[in-house]
């Protein structure tokens, strides 16, 4: 539940609970999906470590990046989602450390998501040059500035609320949301402007890439067909990213509309944006690529037999 502290609408949200029964099947639904993803994820990973191939290509590095950052952020989701059921309110502290790990991999996820954007442009603009500028080391290099620029963007909000907030308030339990624990004017118009920024920089290399590879894919190059396609697909995952960044806004409005399903509206946006963008990850990116599709489905196979 992402909404300004003070609004009407945290009242009837904090307060607005789910029966007993209600709120045991949300939790079993979102255990379940969230095991099931998460399963299919660590096979992934598991089968880039079993082979060196993978190791050694910086398409594979990049995407089993993206698939780990998933598995974090799926996990870190589901748990601030459980304890929010169980607990209703946790300690500062603990809920600052749930915050912040979540926050850094769902930011992770678009710049991602454009850097591999911007692989599949060079492999198909400068095929000449690909192996000199992407290399390993730069593509470790790469996923270092991911994490390094998603924890510029986070870390800030932890320094303004040591500096307004007092003691009392960091050794006191609150309903475990961003703007409940992060609520100074400050940390919310930091928050926008850092969406807004990343929205516009991952966008502006989608659109260029794509636009740089369909003039190649005009010459009937099946590689830069394959890559365009991609590009849409990176796109279409950016447009399911994007719906987090949305997020505050649009449950404002959708709860304005419908105030009686407040927990209803919460739920389903929890399976929009936390959900659904991990389980289409696997799907277009890992089964989609035949040499890594093969090896995935001896050992997923094997898996399941035992």
């Amino acid at each position: 539940m992402n909404f300004t502290p003070g609004d009407t609408n945290v009242t009837t949200a904090v307060n607005n609970r789910d029966t007993f029964v209600v709120a045991v099947g949300k939790n079993v639904a979102v255990v379940v999906l969230g095991i099931a993803i998460n399963y299919i994820n660590a096979t992934m990973v598991h089968t880039f470590n079993k082979h060196h191939i993978f190791k050694v290509n910086p398409r594979y590095i990049l995407f089993i990046h993206l698939v780990f950052n998933d598995m974090i952020q799926l996990t870190t989701s589901i748990s601030l989602f459980i304890f929010t059921y169980t607990f209703h309110t946790i300690y500062v502290s603990i809920c600052c450390l749930l915050i912040l790990s979540a926050i850094f991999t769902t930011q992770n996820t678009p710049l991602n998501l454009a850097f591999m954007a911007a692989e599949c442009y060079i492999a198909v603009c400068f095929p000449l040059r690909y192996n000199y500028i992407c290399t390993v080391k730069r593509t470790y290099i790469v996923i270092g500035l991911i994490w390094a620029t998603s924890s510029l963007s986070a870390l800030p909000d932890v320094v303004i609320l040591l500096a307004t907030e007092p003691l009392e308030f960091l050794n006191s339990r609150v309903y475990c949301a961003r703007d409940f624990v992060f609520r100074s004017s400050y940390s919310l118009k930091k928050r926008d402007a850092s969406h807004i920024l990343f929205l516009v920089l991952v966008w502006l290399t989608l659109f260029y890439t794509y636009f740089k590879i369909l003039f190649v894919a005009k010459a009937a190059n099946a590689d830069a067909k394959k890559a365009r396609n991609t590009i849409i697909l990176h796109g279409f995952q950016v447009l399911l990213c994007m719906m987090v960044y949305v997020r505050a806004m649009l449950l404002q409005g959708l709860i304005y509309l419908f105030p009686g399903a407040v927990t209803s509206i919460n739920f389903i946006m929890f399976i929009i944006n936390q959900i659904l963008p991990r389980f289409v990850n696997p799907a277009i990116y890992g089964l989609r690529d035949k040499t890594f599709r093969k090896f995935f489905k001896k050992y997923l196979c094997a898996l399941n037999n035992h």
